[in-house]
């Protein structure tokens, strides 16, 4: 039956009227809601969230700190297989769309009016970066219009490859990785161009549910999510059925992959760590920053090998302290010859503390010579070479389950155990101050203490040589004579009578203090600082950079009793090392934003020996003799020559009496207390060891003009180490096995020896010039300035007096 034309009129009115009335609904949602957006400009200025890296001069990681994993890549860059995965599993239309695609939301409408369900469907890749830059995660129909409004402006302001590159940066991937790149690498350890079809389908199937499904927690529902994406990608011709077939037959490898650190140096990018959120606040977590350090990769895996040795080598001198612990019974079953299993003793085994290289094992049987132990990665067999150091034996044996440590030595496996001694090792260039290698301890994953940085110990006769200094620039020369003898000491500033001793207990009379530093003589110190006076040598020591505050007002100073850090330590021997300038140890070279712009670069200043005039000390000190001081010497804080521009370290020590001193370290190396050193093979070795009482700490302190490097190793609660365990013993060998390898194919140079010091001969016993010819004369080199008082001084009386013979009881 034909409607009267009447009634079509009405209802073409009132659907014009309905229309209108959406329409004014429309614009008036768009007016409310679109004052509410923010402006899409700010996507170009997104932060991907990147986390800070850390790297070592030569560009090896160090370190990543950040809660999420990213790697962002330029739209050029990513792989057109990663693209057309993405767009099969998400939005195949997506170059079609304005940023909406009208035929989904129609299906997500008619699913949602015949079921009641709501639906995920319609949301294009442009609505879903809409939501995840901008939107909260709420499921609501506000939030969906406000997505279209989004989109729609999106596409306005964005090209296509400009949201797609957003898109596949930015969408979360599970296991913290956001982005393509970040996944690839965490799910699969290869770069996004060497995914196959089934790995860039898995990847594309994870925006819907990360968590869900995650092939890490479920991959079978990963499995089953790639193979739909991989259906789609042949649907839309993007692969082939032979491509198809072959990826639903790969199987689901994941190769998970943190951020790979390519050299352990876990102190350092701590340190760079801390330095840049003081410089960038949390922003540094996030903001993508590049720092790189100026660590010497090469070098610092040395530095780790011989730390970890060197502890290694002292537990073993001093025996085995029994297993770690035991297994508890419900996994005894597991420790068998016969079913060796490690179902449930791999978690218990890797519950226990990280410690690098000594590995986790459980004793399986201890027969016939045979130590059997089973590890995380299946049974390992020891002879008795390999736990003869622990000393086991029928008497000092070991039971089925017990857990012991053991570690890697060429092909073998040793039996080991973690240490309680602890070290440090840090070495820096003189002529700048940079840092080239650092080990804070034996694992940062084990303890995270930097005693570099953070261990304020007694240094022992490490300080001598800037006593020594002190003395050379208050009058004394290594050819100066002082008492090597017993003395007791009432110092005000004492508890009680202090009785030096020598380590060893003996004693060797009058002695030139070139032979007292070389041999370490302790009452030839005590008696020098006597002679210079306290205050004069803290007043002059702390030139070298050592906090004076931490220098005892009293003589047990002259035996090191002052508490500093081997970075300390380090930049008072660089002042030794490069002729007298003090430099500022630095460990960042440069740090770049995540869009490579370099944001800061390091300014160190640099040590320039030929930079400076020397100017002559006016003050007196350059007159007295070179056998004994006299009254009226110069101050310590007396000028000293400047080099002149800018970025130029300053000379805080008189190039002579710094060549004076390093000229005797040379023969500390040579004949003295560090004469293990010789076996480098080097002429430009210096050094002096270090001991405090009771062995409580065990230093070397070394160089040449070109790296300087400080060892140490103690307790973290001060406790003797041993008899015998001095610096010479417990601490020059990791020094030794750092140097061997970090100056080799350098060529040897030392710090030349200034023009106004003139060899004169001297007789050994009493240190007074004698003619050249004089039989069993030594050389030595003293001040030019001080050459006609130390001939007047030789003319007069047949015999004086060495420094401290008064005190002679």
């Amino acid at each position: 039956m034909r409607l009267p034309s009447r009634m079509l009129l009405i209802l073409g009115a009132v659907a014009l009227v309905g229309a209108g009335l959406l329409a004014g609904v429309f614009f008036a949602a768009q007016w409310h809601y679109g004052r509410q957006l923010p402006p899409v400009a700010a996507i170009r200025d997104i932060q991907m969230q990147v986390p800070l890296r850390v790297y070592t001069r030569d560009g090896k990681l160090i370190g990543e700190f950040g809660a999420e994993r990213r790697a962002p890549m330029r739209y050029e860059q990513i792989p057109q297989r990663i693209i057309d995965a993405f767009l099969a599993a998400e939005d195949d239309r997506f170059f079609e769309h304005p940023g909406f695609d009208w035929k989904g939301l129609v299906r997500a409408g008619f699913v949602l009016m015949t079921t009641g369900q709501k639906s995920q469907g319609g949301s294009t890749i442009t609505m879903q970066l809409a939501r995840n830059v901008f939107l909260s995660p709420e499921r609501s129909y506000v939030r969906k219009f406000k997505e279209i409004l989004l989109a729609i402006k999106l596409e306005h302001e964005l090209s296509k490859q400009e949201i797609l590159e957003t898109y596949l940066n930015k969408i979360f991937l599970g296991q913290r990785a956001y982005g393509v790149g970040a996944a690839s690498l965490v799910y699969f350890g290869v770069e996004p161009d060497e995914l196959s079809w089934a790995q860039a389908a898995l990847l594309a199937g994870l925006p819907k549910a990360p968590s869900r499904d995650n092939p890490v927690s479920a991959p079978d529902r990963a499995k089953e999510r790639r193979n739909y994406v991989l259906r789609r990608l042949r649907d839309l011709n993007k692969i082939s059925e032979l491509d198809y077939q072959a990826g639903i037959a790969e199987p689901v490898t994941l190769k998970f992959s943190l951020p790979l650190v390519e050299v352990d140096a876990h102190y350092v990018a701590e340190m760079a760590r801390a330095e840049a959120v003081g410089r960038y606040g949390e922003a540094a977590y996030t903001g993508g920053y590049r720092v790189t350090t100026t660590i010497d990769s090469a070098r610092q895996s040395v530095a780790n090998r011989a730390l970890r040795s060197a502890l290694i080598a002292y537990d073993e001198r001093h025996g085995w302290r029994g297993a770690e612990t035991h297994l508890p019974e419900r996994l005894l079953a597991e420790t068998t010859l016969q079913k060796p299993s490690t179902l449930g003793l791999g978690a218990f085994l890797d519950s226990l503390p990280s410690a690098a290289g000594l590995v986790p094992a459980a004793v399986v049987s201890f027969d016939a010579g045979k130590l059997r132990l089973l590890s995380r990665s299946g049974l390992i067999e020891l002879d008795p070479e390999d736990y003869k150091w622990a000393g086991l034996s029928p008497k000092k044996t070991v039971q089925r389950g017990d857990v012991l440590r053991v570690r890697r030595d060429g092909e073998r496996w040793k039996l080991a155990e973690l240490p309680e001694a602890q070290g440090a090792l840090v070495a820096l260039d003189p002529r700048d101050g940079s840092l080239v290698a650092l080990v804070g301890g034996y694992d940062f994953l084990l303890n995270k203490y930097n005693r570099v940085l953070q261990a304020h110990r007694q240094v022992g006769s490490g300080f001598k040589p800037f006593l020594y200094t002190s003395a050379f620039q208050f009058g004394f020369t290594p050819a100066s004579v002082v008492l090597d003898a017993p003395v007791v000491f009432d110092d005000a500033n004492l508890e009680s009578a202090w009785r030096p001793e020598n380590y060893g207990g003996d004693f060797k009379g009058p002695m030139r203090l070139r032979e007292a530093l070389v041999l370490s003589r302790n009452l030839v110190s005590v008696r020098l600082l006597q002679a210079v006076g306290v205050d004069y040598a803290r007043d002059f020591i702390s030139r070298f950079g050592l906090p004076k505050d931490r220098m005892p007002r009293d003589l047990s100073m002259a035996l090191g009793s002052g508490t500093f850090t081997p970075m300390e330590m380090a930049r008072a021997y660089c002042a030794l090392a490069n002729s007298g300038f003090l430099i500022d140890p630095y460990f960042i070279d440069e740090i770049s934003d995540s869009r490579g712009k370099q944001v800061f670069k390091a300014k160190p200043k640099i040590a320039c020996p030929e930079c400076a005039q020397m100017i002559v000390d006016s003050s007196g000190a350059a007159g007295k003799a070179a056998v004994a001081p006299a009254s009226g010497a110069s101050a310590a804080n007396a000028p000293v020559a400047q080099p002149s521009g800018e970025g130029l370290a300053p000379r805080v020590v008189d190039a002579r009496y710094v060549w004076m001193v390093d000229d005797i370290l040379r023969e500390v190396v040579t004949r003295g207390t560090a004469a293990q050193a010789k076996a480098l093979g080097r002429g430009d070795i210096r050094g002096k060891t270090g001991t405090t009482n009771d062995e409580t700490d065990a230093w070397f302190n070394g160089f040449t003009s070109q790296l300087v490097a400080i060892t140490w190793v103690g307790f973290d609660q001060p406790q003797p180490l041993g008899r015998g365990e001095v610096g010479g013993k417990a601490s020059l060998p990791m020094w030794m096995d750092f140097m061997r390898a970090a100056l080799k194919g350098l060529p040897e140079t030392v710090i030349p020896k200034p023009d106004s010091l003139v060899p004169v001969a001297v007789d050994p016993r009493s240190g007074h010039l004698v003619p050249s010819d004089t039989p069993g004369a030594v050389v030595e080199n003293i001040p030019a300035d001080r050459l006609q008082q130390a001939q007047t001084e030789a003319l007069q009386a047949p015999r004086e007096k060495s420094v401290g013979e008064d005190d002679l009881f």
